[in-house]
């Protein structure tokens, strides 16, 4: 064998498992990419791309994806059955799925840390209270609880948003609550205390800090599947109210047309399953990421 030979064999394995490491890395960086065009759909589309929930032309109704509209605009993923614009639904339920994730996840998460560090710091009755309160919570599915409450209460972004975070703050509060009972016994924390620093001060600067990195893994699964629950209640009719844009409301609008207009539910369901998983491998990654440190 030569040494040209030799440098080849050499070289070409390190070569190999560099290009795939970077393949997988450009893989995995796909999902993140397409949440982010997501987002920036959401804050930007609606200024762009007008839609009313009245505004439709019933001429114009079940026109398929590229059809030509009677004021001369084309509607690029079609219209539904009263004449609306689809790809206006599309944008504006985008926008619509990321407030209500993003006050949802904001709300349990602020409910939950809360919940769970001082259940896991203090202990004793403090996480006594604090634990039976989320076994009565788990004994129930949480989307019933999410339906009896929406459907008890007038449609409003509001109900929705306090519907889903009745039990979605309780992934929050195990998390931290085991969390903080680990950090508790840390050394630093230990030292604090003997020390005389408030209670308050050491979950705000010792405990809080190590609960950041997988309370934000733990927050982007709790998000997609808050857009998820949203668009199940809109489904139902138990949702946002009608005048809303809503990706549940419109794949529901359809439902009667499957036949003759697909397009109607297709391309909200399509838009929302592909969201939910970018989200969830988003979240898949970052646990990952903060469990190779902890």
């Amino acid at each position: 064998m030569t040494a040209m030979g030799l440098v080849q064999d050499t070289v070409t394995p390190a070569a190999t498992r560099s290009r795939r490491t970077t393949a997988r890395k450009v893989v995995a960086a796909v999902p993140v990419v397409i949440f982010g065009l997501y987002v920036v759909a959401g804050l930007v589309g609606p200024f762009f791309v007008e839609y009313s929930s009245v505004g439709g032309e019933l001429d114009d109704r079940l026109l398929g994806p590229g059809s030509v509209l009677s004021d001369g605009s084309t509607a690029l993923l079609g219209t539904d059955a009263l004449g609306r614009d689809l790809l206006g639904q599309v944008v504006h339920g985008a926008r619509t799925s990321l407030v209500i994730g993003t006050l949802v996840v904001l709300f349990s998460g602020l409910v939950g840390i809360t919940v769970g560090c001082l259940a896991g710091y203090r202990r004793g009755k403090t996480d006594l209270l604090a634990s039976r309160v989320i076994d009565v919570l788990l004994a129930f599915p949480g989307i019933l609880l999410a339906i009896v409450i929406a459907g008890v209460f007038d449609r409003s972004l509001a109900i929705v948003v306090i519907a889903l975070s009745v039990t979605n703050w309780i992934g929050f509060a195990r998390l931290s609550r085991s969390m903080a009972m680990t950090l508790r016994e840390r050394d630093w924390v230990l030292s604090a205390t003997v020390m005389g620093v408030r209670r308050g001060r050491i979950i705000v600067r010792h405990i809080l800090p190590f609960i950041a990195g997988p309370t934000l893994a733990l927050a982007t699964t709790e998000f997609a599947g808050a857009i998820l629950a949203e668009a199940s209640l809109s489904f139902l009719g138990l949702g946002l109210p009608p005048e809303s844009a809503s990706w549940g409301q419109s794949i529901a609008s359809g439902k009667e047309y499957l036949g003759s207009a697909w397009w109607i539910s297709a391309f909200p369901g399509i838009f929302l399953a592909v969201l939910v998983i970018c989200v969830g491998f988003t979240g898949d990654r970052l646990t990952r990421h903060f469990g190779r440190k902890h």
